[in-house]
């Protein structure tokens, strides 16, 4: 078969963009020059691997799963069924997170990513902070397995911890303390294929969905530097509530929830108060 005819035969079971956007992957090329090689033969062993995948997406597995990989903030990153898909809300995360270490002139933050998953978060900085010492940190040893085969493949060299959040991590102090934990509140209506695809340990946060903020704060003083950033993914809904939570948890601190593209409440920052 052609790619013409594969990109033809992928439409019967997905939309144009995912069949064009799988056979570039498996063909190792940018999407758009399928059309410039739309007469070329394709191997057999290719063929077999396309149709496979595009009967997973028929069953509603996310793309993202498919293929293997995402593109986050430039990079290309392992994920699989046992980390979350990274969204691009979180990649304006960690522009705040940039934004902010540049501003002070960091060069050489320490910083800890708690609940890391794939490592989209804490590898990104490494990678534009060459002088970070970043520390991975999940309960999962798959999702560990992950974040370690992205580090080697983005050829970054940082530190793992198997931990529940501060439970095994040594006392030490951080210049940036950042999560995207579970906020999904226990009885909350998501999309399908999130939530049949997606590992639920990453997804949900408790009945009203700050349960691991909770565990995150009550320790947290003791590794925080005496000038530091705290930075939260959150809830659109979430804000409010954990930014009290973080005033009466954190002392002399002051909080900025900043909202994301789509104008909802997504992001929580923490910083020393010297007002």
């Amino acid at each position: 078969m052609t790619v013409e005819e594969l990109i033809v035969y992928g439409k019967k079971y997905t939309s144009s963009t995912h069949a064009k956007m799988l056979l570039a992957t498996f063909l190792e090329v940018n999407p758009l020059e399928l059309l410039t090689i739309l007469d070329k033969v394709v191997d057999d062993s290719i063929i077999n691997l396309y149709k496979e995948s595009l009967k997973a997406l028929s069953e509603n597995r996310p793309i993202q799963y498919v293929i293997g990989h995402v593109n986050f903030y430039g990079l290309k990153f392992k994920v699989n069924e046992n980390v979350l898909i990274p969204r691009f809300e979180t990649e304006e995360l960690v522009e705040n997170i940039k934004y902010y270490l540049e501003k002070k002139n960091i060069t050489n933050p320490k910083i800890l990513d708690l609940g890391c998953g794939s490592g989209v978060i804490g590898l990104t900085l490494k990678y534009f902070f060459k002088d970070a010492d970043v520390t991975l940190v999940d309960i999962s040893d798959e999702a560990l397995e992950v974040a370690r085969d992205n580090a080697k493949s983005l050829d970054l060299d940082v530190n793992f911890i198997k931990s529940d959040w501060f439970k095994n991590i040594p006392l030490d102090k951080y210049d940036v303390i950042v999560s995207n934990p579970p906020y999904i509140k226990t009885d909350e209506e998501i999309e399908e294929i999130v939530k049949n695809n997606e590992p639920h340990l990453a997804l949900y946060g408790g009945l009203d969905g700050l349960d691991c903020y909770r565990n995150i704060v009550k320790d947290i003083n003791n590794y925080l530097k005496d000038d530091y950033l705290i930075a939260f993914e959150i809830g659109y809904l979430e804000g409010q509530e954990l930014k009290l939570l973080v005033e009466n948890t954190i002392p002399n601190s002051k909080v900025t929830i900043k909202k994301d593209l789509s104008n909802k409440d997504r992001m929580l920052f923490v910083e020393k108060n010297i007002d």
